[in-house]
């Protein structure tokens, strides 16, 4: 062992360390030994304090953005430090799931809650906006669980959304309420056709105010339970209101309706009012009511269900859709104006 101080020098250059048997040592310079001393690390950081780092991503390639960070929660802690743990495998499986959910072949006798968490994931990924995947997807649900996926169904004044997604509307089974008002169907409408059909035996509330209806659509509408004893057999709620075509020999239809309860039919083409009261009186039981019913007012019908969102989103694409054509027109309003 060999060590040397330096005593003349007046620069303080700090403690020396020796070596000695494997072991490390600190000089004590003012009595020149050596005690078998630890030295304490000195804190080391490997970036300045002002360094920082962008996270960039190909955002082009968003499917592979997602598989990458999908198995991954992010959250902050207090500090504001970015924290992230590993997901549940449950929740892994449901989204590889939900992501091909388009794929599966039948839900029937899966558990409804696991199945509710299903569709809310694949919603959340917007899959059944899509174009056909996303009615097969939709498809598979309605068969299994009916009510459990939509048992009201408002489209009030959303003429668009029907005539964009009716195969999607069509799927729904086990509907009690539906709500069609001010959507100028008329007599010929496929979905007019959809309600004689059994998957809609279970509507107890339609309204169809304002929607160019005569007499033709009613007997259309009411032939299968007319004939048959099948399709709007358990109408509770009817509203044909502000539809002029309909006459007194429409009226005549709807006398198959035996568990009517409420039907409202102001605004009809009707000659003679008063036969056709005391008609209704006598062969299903309804009494003329002088005042507004409350079963007409439309905060009684609502979309509800789980394809809740489903139905906002689809409302909300074709809104999105429709955006530069009333650019357009309005560019062209302007320009006729001008000229």
């Amino acid at each position: 062992m060999s060590y040397c101080l330096h005593s003349e020098s007046h620069l303080d250059t700090g403690p020396i360390y020796v070596r000695e048997n494997g072991k490390l040592h600190v000089v004590n310079r003012g009595a020149g030994s050596i005690q078998n001393v630890t030295p304490k690390a000195r804190p080391f950081s490997l970036f300045s304090r002002t360094f920082s780092v962008e996270l960039c991503m190909n955002r082009e390639d968003d499917r592979a953005r997602r598989q990458r960070t999908d198995h991954f929660i992010f959250t902050y802690t207090k500090e504001g430090n970015l924290r992230y743990s590993a997901k549940s495998l449950f929740s892994l499986v449901l989204g590889y799931i939900s992501d091909n959910v388009d794929h599966i072949d039948s839900l029937i006798g899966f558990p409804e809650q696991i199945a509710e968490k299903l569709f809310s994931a694949a919603e959340a990924r917007q899959k059944f906006t899509e174009p056909v995947t996303g009615l097969r997807a939709l498809q598979k649900f309605t068969e299994a669980y009916g009510s459990l996926v939509l048992c009201s169904l408002c489209l009030r004044n959303r003429y668009l959304v029907i005539s964009e997604k009716l195969e999607e509307i069509k799927s729904f089974r086990e509907l009690t309420c539906l709500d069609l008002s001010y959507c100028k169907l008329g007599d010929e409408h496929e979905l007019l056709e959809h309600l004689t059909k059994e998957a809609l035996s279970s509507v107890e509330r339609l309204l169809l105010k304002d929607n160019s209806l005569s007499d033709a659509g009613l007997r259309r509408m009411t032939a299968p339970v007319r004939v048959l004893k099948k399709g709007l057999e358990n109408l509770l709620v009817l509203d044909l209101s502000c539809n002029p075509k309909i006459t007194d020999v429409g009226i005549g239809y709807l006398l198959s309706f035996k568990k009517l309860n409420c039907l409202d039919i102001s605004g009809t083409g009707l000659k003679d009012v008063d036969a056709v009261i005391k008609r209704l009186q006598m062969q299903i039981g309804l009494v003329h009511s002088k005042v507004p019913l409350k079963e007409f007012d439309h905060s009684n019908c609502k979309t509800e269900g789980w394809a809740e969102q489903t139905v906002l989103q689809w409302e909300q694409a074709v809104t999105e859709a429709m955006k530069p054509q009333d650019n357009l027109r309005s560019r062209v309003a302007a320009l006729r104006f001008c000229t």
